[in-house]
């Protein structure tokens, strides 16, 4: 594993960092004027990028790892959120289909980091 000397050097918080501008992108053309939904999955996709980075900084594993689980958690609470957009029509399935398999892709990065921490 490549030495990693900044949060901007965690592939997961990379990905985060274009999924963030995606979300962003989709719920301004999409979303209608359901102004509660398009903060609250915009705030959980921003809680992902913000924690790792967060935990990163602190400087510990112990607390690396904990914020790690809090945006772990934040991925999980987008792809709900990305259920009911879907349900809601303002997702296509391709864009569902698309954005689901990014926020679980950056979800299973951050678990194998968690795993890698833990060793």
């Amino acid at each position: 594993m490549k030495k990693i000397n900044a949060f901007e050097d965690i592939i997961a918080w990379q990905k985060a960092r274009l999924f963030n501008k995606s979300v962003y992108t989709i719920t301004n053309k999409n979303f209608e004027r359901d102004f509660d939904l398009i903060r609250q999955i915009r705030r959980a996709s921003v809680s992902i990028s913000s924690n790792i980075a967060e935990g990163f900084e602190r400087n510990t594993d112990k607390e690396f790892i904990h914020f790690l689980f809090v945006a772990k958690a934040s991925a999980g609470e987008v792809r709900s959120q990305l259920y009911l957009a879907l349900d809601l029509n303002y997702l296509t399935q391709k864009e569902f289909d698309q954005l689901s398999s990014e926020i679980i892709e950056i979800s299973k990065l951050i678990s194998g980091f968690i795993t890698y921490l833990n060793k």
